[in-house]
């Protein structure tokens, strides 16, 4: 949604500024989310996550500034130094799920915790990023049939579109411990790979050491009511051998020294034709036939076939189950179209340089659901497309 600079404060304080995309700024929807995400961050408090200094979400652009606080992410810990051992993988365990308890008794499910959104400070685990955390009794920025985070450790209940409550988040924890031990619970792939996974397959446990994997298992139960609580999780992590005092941190190797940012880089800045930043959102919009997943690679459209003509079944093929899918990077497409047809049928065309076009119509079922499809997907098309 923007870029993180490493700042002062006038008094001299070293601060993260999160200033959203400029192509953003006009966008009233994407608007809400980022005033959302400054109220979930005050709420929650700093003790658990990077306190807010100031913000303005009306600004142009809209921008954040919050603690600076100094760490590894647990994704640069694990790729730095190797998978955790059992004791730090209690404590990590304990220290997550006290966070997520805080951040659930503000009435916030977070919806996207991941290694790279937790930073090691020195004094324990900080949870960061509530750009698409949401308050559960307000109305959702977010529709339901539209699945948004990072798959690997979206819950299936967020891949299928459905609410998502604290339980997806227990979920993630789950994913997260799975690959803080070395491992991946869904193994790798296509965004839309993972999330079916997550929905239909039993996660890959093995890097966990056994001590650990019936608490993990419980945590990445399908069903969100078969899943601990923070609460109770901290419970029987506690039970096994005192985890509150096993968690350590090594200190950062260095210390980045803080500097004043320059103005954030535009489209225009970045030049023509030059692809943006890496990210990790994934737009997904699905129905019982086919659907479409656009993310920093670029575009996937699938088609599910409930029945295969009997020429195009191979040997062994189960006959009532069939799939085609069509992948297309962004340096080949050369522009994406999509509207409303009827009430409630998204259709989706992607051209590309060479004149050929794809098309795909998904039934999103409500009228309030085809319309925030509409407007998630000129989102990623914006924020995607090299133009």
């Amino acid at each position: 949604m923007g870029t993180v600079y490493l700042a002062r404060s006038r008094g001299g304080r070293a601060v993260a500024v999160k200033v959203a995309r400029a192509e953003l700024a006009t966008d009233a929807h994407f608007r809400a989310r980022f005033r959302a995400e400054v109220t979930a961050a005050r709420a929650v408090g700093g003790f658990h996550t990077a306190p807010v200094v100031d913000a303005d979400p009306d600004a142009n652009p809209p921008w954040l500034a919050t603690a600076y606080i100094p760490g590894p992410t647990l994704a640069e810990r694990i790729q730095s130094q190797g998978p955790m051992n059992a004791a730090e993988l209690k404590g990590l365990g304990a220290a997550l799920a006290e966070a997520l308890a805080a951040i659930h008794a503000c009435g916030l499910v977070h919806r996207d915790l991941k290694p790279g959104n937790i930073i090691l400070a020195a004094d324990g685990p900080r949870v960061l990023d509530f750009g698409i955390a949401r308050a559960v009794e307000a109305t959702r920025l977010t529709a339901t049939g539209h699945a948004f985070g990072t798959p690997g450790f979206l819950a299936p209940e967020q891949a299928t579109g459905d609410d998502a409550t604290g339980r997806a988040d227990v979920f993630a924890l789950g994913a997260v411990l799975v690959a803080a031990a070395g491992g991946s619970a869904f193994g790798e792939g296509t965004p839309m790979a993972l999330m079916y996974r997550s929905v239909h397959e039993t996660p890959d446990l093995s890097a966990v050491p056994a001590e650990l994997r019936d608490l993990v298992a419980s945590c990445l139960a399908k069903a969100p009511d078969h899943r601990p609580t923070p609460a109770q999780l901290l419970d029987r992590l506690d039970a096994l051998t005192d985890a509150a005092t096993s968690y350590r941190l090594k200190p950062p190797r260095s210390q980045h020294p803080p500097y004043v940012p320059t103005v954030p880089e535009t489209a225009t800045d970045r030049g023509a034709g030059q692809a943006p930043a890496p990210s990790d959102d994934v737009f997904i919009a699905a129905d019982k036939d086919c659907s479409i997943a656009v993310d920093a690679d670029g575009v996937m459209l699938t088609l599910h076939r409930r029945w295969l003509p009997v020429s195009e079944i191979d040997t062994g093929e189960d006959i009532d189950r069939g799939e085609v899918a069509t992948e297309v990077p962004w340096p080949e497409i050369d522009d994406i179209t999509h509207h409303t047809v009827g009430k409630s049928l998204l259709h989706v065309t992607v051209t590309l340089h060479d004149g050929s076009t794809f098309e795909i119509d998904i039934n999103a079922r409500r009228v309030s659901r085809v319309q925030q499809w509409n407007r998630d997907l000129a989102e990623a098309v914006t924020r995607y497309l090299i133009r």
